[in-house]
C-alpha cells in the first residue's frame, strides 16, 4: 500500500479550550465549514469564550461562535512548519 503524500492528507481532529484557538484554525457545523479569522475573548467573567469565524464554503460569510470557557472545540490544524 502507498503512502498518501503529505499535500493530501486532511490534518487530523484535535479538541482544543475555546481560547486556545488560533487564526487559521477549521470547525465544522451541520452547516458549513468555518474558519477563525479572529482572536477568541471571554465575557462574563471568563466564563463564555467567543470568536470571530468565516465560512470556508462562502468567502464573506462570518458569525462570532460561542462556547463555555470549559468546553472543548473540535477543530483541524495544519501543522506550519518554520
Amino acid at each position: 500500500m502507498a503512502k498518501s503524500s503529505p499535500e493530501k492528507r486532511t490534518p487530523p481532529e484535535i479538541r482544543v479550550l475555546p481560547m486556545e484557538l488560533k487564526l487559521g484554525d477549521r470547525l465544522a457545523d451541520e452547516r458549513t465549514e468555518w474558519q477563525v479569522i479572529g482572536r477568541p475573548y471571554t465575557t462574563a467573567g471568563g466564563k463564555t469564550a467567543h470568536v470571530r469565524v468565516e465560512s470556508v464554503n462562502n468567502p464573506g460569510v462570518t458569525e462570532i461562535r460561542s462556547w463555555g470557557s470549559h468546553e472543548r472545540v473540535g477543530v483541524k490544524r495544519e501543522e506550519r512548519k518554520g
